[in-house]
């Protein structure tokens, strides 16, 4: 048995490749696990394309990388123990979490309590604390094995619905009648866009997505209105607006932001969809705008709350939606790292549907 690894190609995400090298065998106090399955969401793509700028690429040093270009994007997914040298963990446990694109990960588990561990792995030290935190899946009460599909999908990409959502009313809205959510047909705006409907104090929502995909975003009755990115200047610009992109396209938050004008109170710039497109123009409003980083507000959250509470609510959310969702989302599987490839090639071209969930399994 070996460890592959699919890397990546820091500067070039089009380039991948495959390397195998011995099975690592665990020292004393850590772990190795063999990661079963993850999921694969235009989020490992905004991983890679932000990685060097936010440190996604810190995580999961690859091996043979001389000229240190090479790197793992992190997935969310389970894995299973097969070697521990930690008392408090058996062989077969399963763990959910944030994992390298590879067959197996060497861990050092700290702050080992009955649902979960912290890696503590040096290198992961100085990393946001909420990617360094795994569940211990087998002992959670209630534990759903049949939505874990679900969970790796869904779960990382509704924990920031729900912040965003959280963001918006602690900041009274920004003043804003409507909220416009830009990359409409994206997981995690269908996400935030549940949590409006869900809050009877929000405003209006206003999907906004590709033509191509403009009836099926309506047909899932989610926001109030649903424009194309062709038709964004229908959009009431004498409404005070707050936008939330998932895009990241210059261009047309450029246009958006213009159209706009003085009503353009705030922009949360959360991904990047539209990678290749995020020079921002002439009308861009930079001064009202900010990049989102959900681990921050985690952290704010997790302060004023205390322990425990934040992720109670966000889990909360997470599996009424995820239920929910179970009406449009279709489970695609692919089989090992060598398929994965060509899929995430498919994945950065924007050619994936939306309502596609890959799940990749290495069993």
């Amino acid at each position: 048995m070996t460890l592959q690894q699919l890397q990546v190609r820091k500067d070039d995400l089009s380039t991948t490749r495959l390397v195998d090298e011995a099975l690592p065998v665990p020292g004393e106090g850590e772990i190795l696990v063999r990661v079963e399955r993850f999921a694969l969401t235009a989020n490992n793509v905004t991983y890679g394309v932000v990685g060097e700028r936010i440190g996604y690429w810190n995580f999961f040093p690859p091996f043979d990388n001389a000229d240190g270009g090479w790197g793992l994007i992190p997935v969310w997914g389970f894995a299973e123990i097969i070697q521990s040298n930690v008392p408090e963990l058996r062989r077969t446990e399963r763990l959910y979490g944030y994992f390298p694109m590879a067959s197996h990960l060497v861990m050092k588990p700290e702050k080992i309590t009955n649902g979960r561990l912290i890696d503590g792995a040096a290198h992961r030290s100085q990393l946001p604390p909420v990617y360094n935190g795994y569940q211990r899946v087998d002992f959670q009460p209630g534990y759903d094995q049949s939505m874990d599909n679900e969970r790796m999908v869904l779960h990382p990409l509704y924990a920031t619905s729900f912040c965003l959502h959280d963001f918006l009313v602690d900041n009274d809205w920004f003043g804003a009648r409507q909220v416009i959510i830009a990359s409409a047909s994206s997981k995690t705006a269908l996400g935030l866009a549940y949590a409006l409907a869900d809050d009877a104090n929000a405003p209006i929502s206003i999907g906004l997505t590709s033509a191509g995909n403009l009836q099926r975003v309506k047909a899932l009755g989610l926001y109030d209105d649903v424009y194309s990115y062709d038709d964004l200047k229908s959009i009431d610009a004498g409404q005070a607006s707050v936008i939330i992109d998932m895009s990241g396209s210059g261009s047309m938050l450029s246009d958006l932001h213009a159209h706009l004008g003085d009503n353009m109170r705030y922009c949360s710039n959360v991904g990047v969809t539209h990678w290749s497109d995020n020079k921002m123009g002439a009308g861009f409003i930079r001064e009202r705008s900010a990049m989102f980083f959900a681990p921050g507000h985690i952290q704010k959250r997790t302060k004023e709350w205390g322990p425990g509470v934040f992720e109670k609510k966000a889990n909360a959310f997470w599996h009424s939606a995820a239920e929910r969702s179970r009406a449009w989302l279709n489970m695609d599987k692919v089989s090992g790292l060598a398929a994965t490839q060509p899929v995430f090639q498919d994945l950065r071209s924007g050619l994936i549907s939306p309502h596609s969930g890959l799940v990749i399994t290495l069993d």
